[in-house]
């Protein structure tokens, strides 16, 4: 969960700069600084709520970069597709957020679960 809010706040954030400030930049281009800040943001979080379970600094960030990337990135691709479905890209409105968090959290199950019965090890 902690990772779909990590995630959502950088996404999020980027589209709605773009769309309020009316910036001319391409879809693809907002969509891809979108992915790029979910990421980040979803690392940040993760090291501060670390760091809150006594972990030190460098362990905390160790650890939150250790997570599933390839988790983190598929949520974060998966998000912004249903977003250029539903809207055309890089528009969020009252009734696309919902759909694009549910998406973003389903989609890493399959991969994470497998990872947790293959090598017994869960995303942190």
């Amino acid at each position: 969960m902690w990772c779909v809010i990590g995630c959502s706040i950088g996404d999020f954030g980027t589209i709605l700069f773009f769309q309020l400030s009316q910036i001319p930049f391409p879809i693809l281009g907002i969509m891809i600084l979108a992915i790029i800040n979910g990421l980040l943001t979803s690392i940040m979080l993760e090291t501060y709520i670390l760091i809150r379970q006594q972990f030190s600094f460098s362990k905390a960030l160790k650890t939150a970069c250790g997570m599933s990337f390839i988790s983190m990135v598929s949520m974060e691709i998966t998000m912004n597709m249903t977003d250029y479905a539903l809207t055309g890209g890089a528009m969020l409105v009252w009734w696309v957020v919902p759909i694009m968090l549910l998406v973003g959290f389903v989609t890493p199950w399959p991969y994470n679960y497998w990872r947790l019965k293959k090598f017994n090890q869960a995303c942190h």
